[in-house]
């Protein structure tokens, strides 16, 4: 450029400063410093604003990242709590199957017990009532055979006196 300006001066004898060609260098120039510091303020403003909304982003991912690691130490422990309480809860449940396992067989041996019992009763009873059963028939057994040995052996008044003490003997003897 300066070459160019050098040699427009020489063919021109006039001052350099006159001619048209200067000018719409230094026009030129003046334009593409104008444009260049306002387009400079404009890039360095979308520079800037991008900037910005990058530092924006980092932050945001920043707390987000934060929050998440919080709620993943919060979501660990409930995990922690939820393993805790879900061994309490087997433990009460074994407690409480041993407790009933114990009551059912207390039960189960308090039945059989009173079964037994109720049993031992039964056959009591029946004991007892085939002994009255048998003593009745001895009792009967034992008049009939008097009656018959006495009327055989024994005859008259002296019979029917025997017969009746023997009767009214007869019960008391068997008790």
């Amino acid at each position: 450029m300066i070459a160019w300006a050098a040699e427009a001066t020489a063919e021109h004898s006039g001052s350099f400063l006159a001619t048209t060609d200067f000018w719409v260098l230094v026009a030129f120039i003046l334009f593409f410093a104008l444009i260049g510091r306002t387009a400079f303020r404009v890039v360095t403003a979308g520079l800037d604003s991008r900037a910005e909304a990058i530092r924006n982003r980092v932050e945001e991912a920043r707390r987000l990242k934060e929050e998440a690691q919080e709620l993943l130490a919060s979501y660990e422990r409930k995990q922690v709590e939820a393993r805790q309480e879900t061994e309490q809860i087997l433990v009460r449940a074994r407690e409480e199957a041993q407790q009933w396992t114990v009551r059912a067989s207390q039960d189960l041996e308090r039945s059989l017990n009173r079964q037994e019992q109720l049993a031992t009763e039964r056959i009591a009873q029946v004991e007892a009532a085939a002994l009255d059963e048998v003593r009745s028939l001895a009792v009967d057994l034992a008049m009939d055979a008097t009656r018959r040995v006495l009327a055989e052996q024994v005859s008259g008044e002296k019979a029917a006196s025997l017969i009746d003490g023997a009767v009214k003997e007869l019960p008391e003897r068997l008790h």
